[in-house]
């Protein structure tokens, strides 16, 4: 089932200006809101002003690095649910596993294009629905 971007908000979370400004015309042609800003620093000011739905966050970058700003979130009360896709431009067996265990909801190389995007949004939403929908497991 395809997730609509209709009434979702996204932080995109990278230290280059192309891939910011391309991220936010895809993420805006796929009909999503959208806001960039160039760290983890950034991000963390933004978080706390303004509720967001997802968070696209760089795994390099400097200041802060992405499994830095993604160990911050899960480490939050408030933050510790957020869906977050940890993107990358390398495409390493162990940086898989580093952001599945950091806690991140899904990995991506770079460069993305729309449908690869679109198709990675969709798995995490579709994941973290039926998580919420999945009767308690029993105590025994």
């Amino acid at each position: 089932m395809a997730v609509s971007g209709a009434g979702i908000k996204v932080l995109v979370v990278d230290d280059s200006l192309g891939i910011r400004l391309l991220a936010r015309k895809l993420f805006r042609n796929l009909g999503y809101d959208v806001e960039v800003v160039e760290d983890g620093f950034e991000a963390l000011e933004k978080l706390a002003a303004a509720p967001f739905d997802l968070a696209v966050i760089d795994w390099s970058m400097p200041k802060m690095s992405g499994l830095e700003l993604l160990g911050r979130l899960r480490e939050s009360d408030r933050f510790a649910k957020l869906p977050v896709l940890l993107v990358t431009a390398e495409e390493e067996p162990d940086q898989l596993l580093g952001a599945i265990k950091a806690g991140a909801d899904s990995y991506m190389t770079k460069p993305y294009d729309a449908a690869k995007l679109k198709e990675k949004i969709d798995r995490i939403f579709e994941f973290r629905d039926q998580r919420k929908n999945r009767p308690p497991v029993p105590d025994f």
